[in-house]
């Protein structure tokens, strides 16, 4: 295991070196002025097409308003919680701030990710629309490009057992054996179940289940994280500078805190950041592609939204307190760092509220990467994979409760690199018919 663990370790340094950081952020940058800062400026119109999107509009499988829940599910999850926590931990406070930076650009990804997925998307022999980077590389760049589609597909059938299972489940059993002492295995099969419970609805099931969930989950986490920022609200001017200050210049070791330098800030910023809104990995894109919408613009003016809400509302809130605590020095880490901030700040309720909010977040995020991973081994093997994908699914919940924290976010961060690049790729080539999309569809307005 610790050999695994050692070549893992220096893979993934390799795939999150500097031509990674500088290809999700060059290519968010690159959407960004080739849209205009239509993300930017369009936020209005995809809360309004949001909250109009509670009923189907066009041709697809789920209402645009479930779609965006079903993406939600996935990526608010116990990046919002451990991953931020562990960036401090890794990165310091500057962690915080190119997280920012990621998820401003990764709206322009997520929006043109949504848009080319709405537009090359299928229907399969059930009658269901199937879509993502696997099928608008296929579709759009041609039979030569198939194998890169092919790639994503193979990257996102495992990356989803790491970063939307097996750390899901690991975080959930950690907090809730160091708080009510559960054994992980205990925690590990209920979740288990719950989840294969929803599974056999397929995508209908998942996205009914999402839309009522994901926003109560949020909501609560949100109004109880801003609660406690208010009452220490005198303290936002430094913590606020701390942020900024780390940002940009390294910081010696301070108590737990084993020091950081600016390349460690941006790059477990950035890491983090596109584990928690997961912008370029290619995975909402699976979501949105059944959304029955009028045109893929308008989804992709919803899909944004994802972005703007997990990391810039969410993370920001987990962030925030835990800088304001205090603690991101003790040299606790993980979804134990983010509890006891919560905890100090408001004794007992704020260890409940991060608890509650872990297992929530956990849960639903393994019911949206359970899609994601299907409709990627659907294009890889057929529709007869699906059912033994999903006992897969469900076995590796447990197995994921029980595993070593450290290993199965490495394994996580991996899987991640190599699903984004193949997506990345794609973007860039497809640019074009993004840009082309949008004239015609505002044109028309």
């Amino acid at each position: 295991m610790e050999q695994i663990q050692s070549g893992l370790t220096a893979v993934n340094g390799l795939l999150w070196g500097p031509l990674m950081l500088l290809l999700i952020g060059g290519t968010g940058l690159y959407l960004m002025a080739g849209l205009k800062l239509l993300p930017l400026l369009r936020i209005r119109a995809g809360f309004r097409l949001l909250f109009a999107g509670r009923e189907k509009k066009g041709v697809g499988d789920i209402t645009p308003f479930n779609a965006l829940m079903t993406a939600l599910a996935a990526t608010v999850g116990t990046g919002n919680i451990a991953g931020v926590a562990t960036a401090i931990f890794l990165g310091g406070p500057g962690a915080l701030f190119w997280m920012w930076c990621t998820a401003l650009v990764g709206m322009a990804t997520k929006f043109a990710e949504a848009a080319l997925a709405v537009h090359y998307r299928e229907t399969d022999k059930a009658g269901l629309h199937v879509g993502g980077p696997m099928y608008y590389i296929r579709n759009g760049l041609g039979p030569k490009w198939a194998w890169l589609g092919g790639v994503f597909a193979f990257c996102g059938a495992l990356a989803g057992f790491g970063i939307g299972n097996m750390v899901q489940s690991n975080s959930v059993a950690h907090v809730l054996a160091s708080r009510y002492d559960l054994s992980p295995l205990v925690s590990g099969w209920v979740m288990g179940g719950l989840v294969a419970l929803v599974l056999l609805g397929g995508i209908q099931r998942i996205g009914e289940v999402a839309g009522r969930l994901v926003p109560v989950m949020a909501l609560l986490y949100f109004v109880g994280g801003l609660s406690l920022i208010v009452l220490e609200a005198s303290k936002l001017p430094e913590v606020f500078a701390l942020i900024f200050t780390h940002a940009f210049t390294p910081h010696a070791a301070v108590g737990g805190f084993a020091g950081s330098s600016l390349w460690l800030a941006l790059r477990f910023g950035v890491a983090r950041g596109v584990f928690s809104n997961e912008a370029g990995l290619g995975s909402a894109p699976i979501a949105h592609a059944s959304a029955a919408v009028g045109s893929p613009v308008e989804q992709g003016l919803v899909a944004m939204l994802g972005t703007l809400i997990d990391t810039l509302l969410i993370c920001t809130i987990t962030g925030l307190v835990i800088l304001l605590s205090g603690l991101w020095t003790s040299g606790v880490t993980g979804a134990g760092l983010s509890a006891a901030a919560f905890n100090q700040l408001f004794p007992f309720w704020g260890g409940q509220l991060v608890a509650l909010g872990l297992v929530l977040f956990a849960f639903s995020t393994i019911l949206g990467w359970s899609h994601y991973g299907e409709r990627c081994v659907q294009y890889l093997l057929g529709r007869s994979a699906i059912l033994p994908f999903r006992v897969c699914w469900v076995i590796a919940v447990p197995l994921g409760a029980m595993a070593k924290l450290e290993f199965i976010w490495l394994l996580a961060d991996t899987l991640n690199a190599l699903m984004a690049i193949p997506n990345l790729i794609a973007l860039l080539l497809l640019s074009p018919v993004v840009f082309r999309l949008v004239r015609e569809h505002f044109s028309k307005a």
